[in-house]
C-alpha cells in the first residue's frame, strides 16, 4: 500500500487552475532528458515555449558542463595558477551554493572534486577499466579543495589544478530555471523534471497537487511501501549508488565519490531523497547525505532541519531512515 507524504505548509495554498489544457514540453539536456507538464491557457504557444527553454537549458550547459571545451566550467579548470575569471551570474549562483553545502557538510559535498571524478571514470576522459591506483587518488586529492577557491564579486580566482565539477547540483539548478520560465511564461501549474530531480507548482487540472513517487533502488522492495510525494512549491532529488558504476574484479564502485577520501562511497546507503523549496539546494543535500552516511547523515537533517528519506543496507534487506521533517510530513 502508498504512502503520502504531503507539504507542511501549502504556500500558496492550493486552488483549483482556471482551466486550460496540458502541454508537455522536453528535450536533451546535461546528458539526460528535460520535461515539463503545464496546464496553459487557450492558444498558447506551446513551441514557442519549448525553444526558449531548451534555449535556457543550453546556456547553463555552455557555463557548467565540463563535457563543452569551451564551457566557462572547462576554461576555469584549464586556466593558469594565479588567473581570475568572470562568472554568468548562473554560475556564480550555483557555485556560490555549492560552497555553502561545502563549507556546511565539512566537504562531504565538494564541486571542486573535479580532477576525482575524472580519474574515477565519470568525466569527460571517459569510463576507466579499473580503480585508480592510489598514488593518482592523492594526487587528486591534493588537487582539489573548496576552501581554496576565492570569489570577489563576479570573479573566481584559480589557485591552481583546480577543477570544478557540478554535476552534484547543476541539473537541480536546470530545473529551478525551467520553472521560473514557466512562471514568466504564465504558467504556474507546472511539473518539470531532469534526469530525475523534479519541481512541483500549483496544481494539475482536476485541483489534485502533482503526484511523484518517491526514487528507489530498481527492484528494491521498501520496508513500508512506495511513498507518493505531493509537489507543491517543493522539489525533491535523489542521490543513488545505482545511476553509475564502475564493476571490476567482482566489486561495483558507485559514481558518488566522498571527495574527503577520494574514493566512492561503501557505506551501505543505496539512495537519499531530500524535499527542499529549490531543486537546487535539494541535488546538493543528496549527494552530500549520501556521503555523510547512516549515522552522520540524519544528524546533518536535523541540524538543518531537512526533510530526507534514506535507504540503507546492512546487509540483511533495506532499511529506512527518515528525517523528523520528513517523518511530520508522512502525518
Amino acid at each position: 500500500m502508498n504512502r503520502v507524504a504531503v507539504p507542511l505548509e501549502l504556500s500558496p495554498p492550493a486552488a483549483r487552475p482556471r482551466g486550460g489544457a496540458m502541454i508537455e514540453l522536453g528535450g536533451p539536456t546535461m546528458g539526460v532528458a528535460w520535461s515539463a507538464k503545464a496546464l496553459a491557457p487557450p492558444r498558447f504557444d506551446a513551441a514557442g515555449a519549448q525553444a526558449g527553454i531548451q534555449a535556457l537549458l543550453n546556456r547553463l550547459v555552455a557555463q557548467m558542463s565540463p563535457w563543452e571545451p569551451q564551457s566557462d566550467i572547462s576554461r576555469f579548470n584549464q586556466a593558469p595558477a594565479g588567473a581570475w575569471l568572470n562568472m554568468a551570474p548562473a554560475f556564480q549562483h550555483v557555485l556560490t551554493g555549492a560552497l555553502a553545502w561545502a563549507q556546511a557538510s565539512e566537504g562531504a559535498f565538494d564541486p571542486t572534486a573535479g580532477r576525482l571524478v575524472d580519474l574515477w571514470g565519470f568525466g569527460p576522459p571517459g569510463a576507466v577499466e579499473a580503480p585508480p591506483a592510489p598514488a593518482d587518488i592523492a594526487a587528486a586529492l591534493g588537487a582539489r579543495g573548496w576552501d581554496r577557491l576565492a570569489l570577489e564579486g563576479s570573479r573566481v580566482f584559480q589557485p591552481g589544478g583546480l577543477a570544478l565539477d557540478f554535476s552534484g547540483i547543476a541539473k537541480g539548478f536546470g530545473v529551478d530555471e525551467v520553472s521560473r520560465a514557466l512562471n514568466l511564461l504564465g504558467l504556474p501549474d507546472h511539473l518539470v523534471e531532469i534526469g530525475g530531480e523534479l519541481r512541483g507548482q500549483g496544481v494539475k487540472p482536476d485541483g489534485e497537487p502533482w503526484w511523484v513517487e518517491i526514487a528507489a533502488p530498481p527492484g528494491a522492495r521498501l520496508p513500508g511501501g512506495p511513498i507518493l510525494l505531493a509537489l507543491h512549491g517543493l522539489s525533491i532529488a535523489t542521490s543513488g549508488d545505482y545511476h553509475r558504476f564502475l564493476d571490476h574484479g567482482g566489486r561495483r564502485y558507485a559514481h558518488t565519490l566522498d571527495p574527503r577520501f577520494g574514493r566512492p562511497i561503501d557505506n551501505g546507503v543505496r539512495s537519499v531523497s531530500v524535499i527542499h523549496r529549490t531543486c537546487m539546494d535539494a541535488d546538493a543535500l543528496s549527494t552530500a547525505l549520501g556521503v555523510l552516511g547512516a549515522l552522520d547523515g540524519p544528524q546533518f537533517a536535523v541540524k538543518h532541519g531537512l526533510a530526507a528519506y534514506f535507504l540503507v543496507d546492512d546487509g540483511d534487506g533495506l532499511r529506512e531512515i527518515l528525517s523528523p521533517k520528513f517523518e511530520a510530513m508522512l502525518g
